[in-house]
């Protein structure tokens, strides 16, 4: 499924989003218009890294970020690790993939967007406010 928001898009499996797509597409709607702090979905997880990783990232509350060091330290792992799986998350918004940064840098963003992936995180985050003013390095690698 393809979605938008705060200007970019992504795609979203919603196989694994325990929703309709009309909701999946309202929820995501609801939250790029602030009339919503995240989107709640029941996501089924893989039984994977990738899956650990993705548990960890829906934790990290509305306005707040992680490293991907501090997601690694957590689940015994490397930060190249983690990123590598923040970018196989199938639900990118869903599971706020974007909260999860570097130590000074942004990271990147999963899901097929069209234009600039980081510039769409960025964006993302400036939303949620967690990076109000931040001067960060935009990259798009891990």
């Amino acid at each position: 499924m393809h979605l938008s928001v705060l200007g970019g898009s992504f795609t979203v499996d919603e196989t694994l989003v325990d929703a309709p797509p009309e909701t999946i597409r309202e929820q995501v709607a609801e939250y790029g218009r602030g009339e919503r702090e995240s989107v709640d979905l029941t996501v089924s997880f893989p039984d994977s890294f990738t899956g650990e990783v993705m548990r960890e990232m829906a934790a990290i509350p509305l306005g707040e970020t992680r490293t991907y060091g501090e997601i690694a330290a957590t689940l015994d792992s490397s930060p190249v690790a983690v990123g590598q799986a923040c970018g196989r998350n199938p639900v990118p918004v869903v599971v706020p993939c974007h909260r999860v940064v570097g130590t000074d840098w942004l990271g990147g963003f999963s899901g097929e967007t069209e234009g600039d992936r980081v510039d769409l995180k960025r964006r993302l985050l400036e939303h949620e406010g967690a990076i109000p003013g931040r001067q960060a390095t935009l990259s798009s690698d891990f």
